[in-house]
């Protein structure tokens, strides 16, 4: 179809108008992206992107991300127009209160809203997972004469997002992997939010990007709306099997004269001008304004792409009934086994086994993965020491899309934000792996992966001062801690093989957030104190009672991971009325029924020590104001593991002496 470029001219308008209106009712967003695309918006909503707003989350959709998503009412104002259920009141309700229009995009409160973006940068690194993922989707489910994958993923961004390290990793990954269904459109306005770009850059874009393995265009003038489709297209139709850049030269504000072009332009600022703006775009007095005839032209779009969908689905019910087996996988996806099922095929471990956690790990996810056989597997190039190969499987690169191994590179943000965008998509079950000290290079991503309640698994290792010579740089005492207050995200934390198994099983039975895995380095010993179905079944739990008590409770002693070994061993010390309790995860035990945690720490028992080779703080609502945590408030030293522990004073001797003083 022809672009009907004067009634897309039109719609840009009264797409920049709801914005300003919007902006101006809530004194609150940023106008400077809406008004500066809002031809970007007009060409890919009306004409390029292959959608259907009554079915947002169709298998075969292009997948729009807004990694500037400060630009909020960009997009929904696009939605709105293309009849997504999103209606006027709402974009009037913008940032008000339980909206489907909240100040920055939400996965799971706007339908047509891909990824939930905000931080800057998050958006590039979850349209380069979601682009992975739709290249695995096609290699793994298109057959001959059934090409039920050939969508684009098409992300926009600004210099904001352009100058955060996440994105910078995430293109480099996509151009190394030559991810041909992903197209960037650089929003290049020369303009960030406290003044001109050249105040805080000076590089060649399109050089960088070109050195990265991709290929570029770039428009002179980003409002004009034929050099927007050609350029879409172009990128669409590229065999040269690189991902796109489209830098497209943009006015931020444009609309109002006031501040467009300039740093004042990005917020706000220009709302207060709203009327002479609206004035200028041509349009009425009337606000929140859509004309009949753009409400029309939408409309009658929206008619096509269901058309084109409907022969979309006419082909994928060929495909399914050619190809059942595929199809069963695919239906399938986003759902999980159940923690039963897969501890019913992970072996029990010898009782005289002394593994790592991380062994272990390597050994449990073998059979796993046979199970849940759409489950990905990456590493920031520390596969060899984080263990997590599928070793019946291969790498994932441009030769073998099927491969379920993925080597991320030293390039642990991107690593967390494209498992994101993989998530997202709903087809793979992502997880990957560095060392814990790290998570802090990933934890932005991992945050709004908990936010965005995304099944994503973390299998970090190295977990404590065991880690031993490398040292406090490389030693998390806080890092356990740290993401355990994280809201919504699951820190398992194994004491042996047996619980590593639990951990595994209960990681992969959860859909509603992601959980890490934090595993030792150092070989820990099997906890025959309890039989392998209690300890595993305990970690499901959260919490629970590996050693009970054989005379009336008097002490409870606590721990997880590889300090469970010295809670036991101080408890031989103590005697029988002592209880061991493993606390594998504070998420899991904290959401169980009170009569559950009143049964493992009963309230009338007060004496209580926790011991874990980090800091102190968290343990305290557990062992009370009478209790004590032996713990490590300090940084690391650099020592063999065993040397490093003892010398802070985590060890059987420390639990018993902080028992005794209560």
């Amino acid at each position: 179809m022809k672009l009907q470029t004067d009634l897309l001219a039109q719609a840009a308008n009264q797409a920049r108008g709801l914005a300003i209106d919007a902006v101006h009712k809530c004194s609150s967003g940023h106008l400077g992206l809406p008004l500066g695309c809002a031809e970007i918006g007009a060409v890919l909503y009306g004409h390029a992107l292959v959608h259907n707003p009554d079915e947002p989350r169709w298998l075969n959709r292009d997948r729009f991300v807004l990694s500037a998503g400060h630009g909020s009412m960009f997009l929904y104002s696009w939605l709105h127009l293309s009849g997504y259920d999103l209606s006027l009141d709402e974009v009037k309700n913008f940032r008000v209160l339980h909206s489907k229009t909240p100040g920055h995009p939400e996965f799971h409160a706007t339908p047509g809203v891909e990824c939930t973006t905000g931080p800057l940068g998050q958006g590039i690194g979850n349209s380069v997972g979601l682009a992975m993922s739709g290249q695995m989707a096609a290699a793994r489910f298109n057959t001959p004469g059934h090409e039920i994958f050939n969508h684009h993923v098409i992300c926009l961004a600004g210099d904001g997002c352009m100058q955060e390290g996440v994105a910078m990793e995430a293109v480099e990954f996509a151009g190394h992997q030559g991810l041909a269904n992903l197209i960037l459109i650089y929003d290049s306005n020369d303009v960030t939010l406290d003044a001109m770009a050249d105040k805080t850059q000076s590089e060649n874009t399109a050089l960088r990007f070109k050195a990265m393995n991709w290929d570029v265009q770039t428009l002179a003038n980003g409002h004009d709306l034929t050099a927007i489709l050609k350029a879409i297209n172009k990128a669409k139709k590229a065999k040269s099997g690189k991902p796109q850049l489209i830098i497209a030269k943009t006015i931020i504000g444009k609309g109002i004269p006031e501040v467009a072009g300039t740093a004042k332009g990005h917020g706000e600022g220009g709302a207060k001008f709203a009327d002479a703006a609206r004035k200028g775009l041509g349009l009425p007095e009337e606000h929140f304004y859509v004309s009949e005839q753009v409400r029309a032209y939408f409309s009658d779009h929206k008619k096509r792409l269901k058309r084109a969908h409907g022969k979309w689905k006419k082909a994928f019910a060929t495909w399914r009934e050619a190809h059942p087996d595929k199809a069963a996988l695919l239906d399938g996806a986003g759902q999980a086994p159940s923690a039963a099922h897969l501890l019913g095929k992970i072996p029990l471990f010898p009782a005289d086994a002394k593994l790592a956690t991380r062994a272990a790990g390597k050994d449990v996810l073998q059979p796993v993965a046979a199970e849940v056989p759409l489950l990905i597997s990456g590493s920031a190039d520390l596969h060899g020491s984080t263990l997590n190969y599928i070793a019946a499987d291969k790498d994932f690169d441009k030769s073998n899309r099927t491969g379920r191994n993925l080597r991320y590179g030293i390039r642990e943000h991107a690593m967390a934000a494209i498992s994101n965008g993989v998530a997202y998509d709903g087809i793979f079950r992502p997880s990957c792996a560095t060392f814990l000290v790290f998570a802090d290079y990933s934890r932005p991503a991992m945050r709004l992966a908990a936010l965005s309640k995304l099944p994503v698994i973390y299998i970090y290792t190295h977990d404590s001062i065991g880690v031993g010579e490398d040292g406090p740089t490389h030693q998390p005492v806080e890092t356990v801690s740290g993401l355990r207050v994280i809201p919504n995200l699951d820190v398992i934390r194994p004491a042996d093989p047996e619980e590593t198994a639990g951990a595994f099983a209960a990681a992969l039975e959860r859909t509603d957030g992601p959980t890490l895995l934090a595993l030792t380095r150092q070989a820990v010993p099997m906890l025959n104190d309890a039989s392998p179905h209690e300890r595993r079944a305990g970690v499901l739990q959260g919490g629970y009672i590996l050693i009970q008590e054989t005379a009336p409770l008097t002490l409870i002693l606590l721990a997880s991971g590889s300090e469970v070994q010295w809670a036991v061993a101080a408890a031989k010390t103590l005697g029988p009325g002592t209880r061991v309790v493993s606390m594998p995860s504070f998420l899991r035990f904290d959401a169980q029924p009170a009569a559950y945690r009143e049964a493992i720490l009963p309230s009338a028992c007060r004496k209580r020590v926790a011991i874990e080779a980090g800091v102190t703080a968290l343990w305290s609502k557990y062992v009370g104001l009478d209790g004590k945590v032996v713990g490590i408030d300090r940084f690391g030293l650099s020592a063999p593991g065993n040397i490093a522990m003892k010398e802070l004073g985590i060890t059987a001797e420390s639990v018993v002496a902080a028992a005794k003083s209560l």
